[in-house]
């Protein structure tokens, strides 16, 4: 069962690597979003590069390969949940912040974990969702969005599990896995946000990328 589980770990990883923040903007403005903005591939710096439909489709999509990874889990290894759950949901939002396929870099693993979180487990996903959009939205710190989401399921699932409310401990490893993985990509985003200068996102962000 120890390898079964981490072989979703690894398909997680493969489905995680597909990088659609960089094949979108490659369509849409025939550019390689690496190098623009951030050099991230996810739906913010997609937003500023290619504009708000791009960026959309880019988050959707994120979210997507999050929930698709574990439903494909639970579809052929009904008898494995749990760690495979949880290794197949870590796997994934690493494949996006460092694909295989784009020189092991990628984005910040915010609206993959969100979607990963939800298909584990809708109620406990919730908060990350509703905390991530307000934070980006209402704040407008996409950094701390993405941060603030991830500690927010990691909690709920951790705290659900040790309740005792039918949520495997699994599901709480998840979530602090996937917060560490998202501190290590934004470790220059918090250094701007502790020194006060890390950039807001708004509706005038677009850059001129051709």
């Amino acid at each position: 069962m120890v390898l079964v589980s981490l072989g979703c770990g690894v398909m997680g990883y493969l489905i995680g690597s597909i990088p659609f923040g960089y094949i979108i903007v490659k369509l849409v403005k025939g550019v390689d979003i690496r190098q623009y903005g951030s050099g991230r591939t996810g739906g913010t710096n997609v937003f500023r590069v290619a504009g708000f439909p791009a960026g959309l489709a880019t988050a959707m999509l994120d979210i997507g390969k999050g929930a698709v990874t574990v439903l494909i889990v639970r579809a052929l290894l009904p008898q494995a949940l749990g760690w495979a759950e949880a290794l197949a949901g870590v796997g994934v939002v690493l494949g996006h912040n460092a694909s295989c396929f784009l020189g092991f870099r990628g984005g910040a693993g915010g609206a993959t974990a969100t979607g990963t979180a939800l298909a584990l487990w809708t109620l406990g996903g919730l908060p990350g969702l509703v905390i991530g959009v307000f934070v980006l939205f209402v704040i407008g710190y996409a950094s701390l969005a993405t941060i603030l989401s991830g500690v927010s399921i990691a909690l709920t699932f951790s705290i659900a599990a040790l309740a005792g409310n039918s949520v495997p401990l699994a599901y709480g490893a998840f979530g602090w896995a996937v917060v560490i993985l998202q501190v290590i990509a934004l470790r220059p985003n918090i250094a701007r946000l502790l020194a006060g200068t890390e950039k807001r996102v708004s509706l005038s962000d677009k850059q001129k990328a051709v």
